[in-house]
């Protein structure tokens, strides 16, 4: 499997991210080749070696032949795509790109995703950053997509919409449930199209994973000066076969005038939903009150989501947000065969080494009761079913 990981040290733009997997070994002329294959009037694309704060890196440049259509829909692009008969994969890429983008504009202008027109998105070195990104990552061969936290910038731009706030409002949606950090970056670090690319693609957000680096490139964008060089680092290689590592967001809130049945529901809820884990912890608050944390254990992605559950289910004003790094034991699961019948077990490692086995307790609790006996008499027969190779 390989895995992309972006450091988006100083930001991104949609051309830095092709720029740097080009600049990683994806073949411009085959990339040139798929990309006529789109119906926009045609262009030229080339690259450029540039420095930029003492650096190098490659720039992605995109000329349009003809005047570009302006105001393009999500049906025309999706279209576009499909006419391209590009990779399958790419395609897929592309088209959830552009739909995620097309469903944060809507929600922005509180419109329909049908009735949204994309302006500079739109345009023709626009479509041609994302459909490139993803075919590029196909000619790389990328499974998986992992991200760095990711920096906004600040101060104000000038788009179709008139002066807006950095990050801008499309960017702002996009970027929901994704972990951020300051940058020493006047303007916008992050443009519209990167955002949609990387949140759409990521899988996970954090620090570099444990992974065997096969090459490592550089996209510069336009930017010149500052205090960070404007270049996007992208690391392609293999994930680390000692274990896996990814980014979680831990949310908690403080409660002390919920019932315990209101609690237990909510637990019920976010488990229900997407949260990878969540627990209750006994506290006492100010005036000595008795009280719960909640907390619930999700992807950066899906915080929000919980967020509303815990904001709907229960009495908290306030929620707190943190984000941690984990190490995991790569995991399998194989089902044995024991006296009281089949039972799945989980089993973990770090790298050769066998860690653990955990008979899953649902499928032991069954037998138990079925069979008439106790369940630690299930758990037991499970794992030494494993052990002597018993598999169905």
């Amino acid at each position: 499997m390989t895995l992309a990981y972006f450091d988006c040290f100083a930001g991104a733009g949609g051309d830095m991210i092709v720029a740097a997997l080009l600049d990683a070994g994806a073949d411009l002329e085959a990339l040139k080749g798929h990309l006529a294959r789109l119906d926009i009037g045609g262009c030229r694309m080339r690259t450029e070696r540039v420095r930029r704060g003492g650096l190098g890196g490659l720039r992605f440049c995109v000329e349009a032949a003809a005047k570009p259509q302006a105001d393009r829909n999500l049906a025309d692009i999706l279209a576009l795509i499909d006419r391209a008969a590009l990779p399958a994969r790419a395609a897929s890429r592309a088209k959830a790109i552009f739909t995620r983008l097309a469903e944060a504009e809507a929600k922005v202008h509180r419109i329909d995703t049908q009735e949204v027109h994309f302006h500079e998105v739109g345009a023709v070195d626009s479509i041609v950053d994302v459909v490139a990104a993803a075919v590029a990552l196909e000619l790389l061969n990328v499974d998986t997509v992992q991200c760095s936290p990711i920096p906004t910038g600040s101060g104000v731009i000038t788009c179709s919409h008139g002066t807006m706030p950095v990050p801008a409002p499309a960017t702002s949606e996009l970027l929901i449930g994704v972990p951020l950090r300051p940058a020493e970056v006047t303007g916008e670090a992050t443009t519209p199209t990167a955002a949609a690319v990387l949140t759409t693609l990521a899988e996970s957000y954090g620090p570099l994973p444990p992974m065997q680096v096969s090459a490592v490139g550089w996209g510069a964008g336009t930017r010149e000066g500052g205090a960070l060089p404007n270049l996007l680092r992208v690391f392609l290689g293999q994930p680390a076969e000692a274990g896996s590592a990814d980014a979680v967001v831990e949310l908690a809130a403080n409660i002390d005038d919920c019932t315990g049945q209101v609690l237990g529901a909510t637990l019920e809820a976010v488990l229900a939903a997407v949260a990878l884990d969540a627990w209750a912890t006994s506290a006492v608050m100010k005036k000595s009150r008795p009280a719960w944390v909640l907390s619930v254990l999700c992807s950066p992605t899906d915080a929000g989501a919980m967020e509303d559950i815990l904001f709907a289910q229960t009495t908290t004003f306030g929620v707190r947000r943190s984000t941690w790094t984990r190490s995991k034991l790569l995991r399998h699961h194989e089902t044995v065969q024991t006296p009281y019948g089949a039972v799945r077990v989980k089993v973990g490692r770090r790298g050769e080494r066998e860690i653990t086995v955990s008979p899953e307790f649902d499928d032991c609790q069954a037998a138990a009761k079925a069979h008439g006996v106790a369940v630690r008499d299930v758990l037991a027969a499970a794992v030494a079913a494993y052990r002597q190779g018993s598999t169905p």
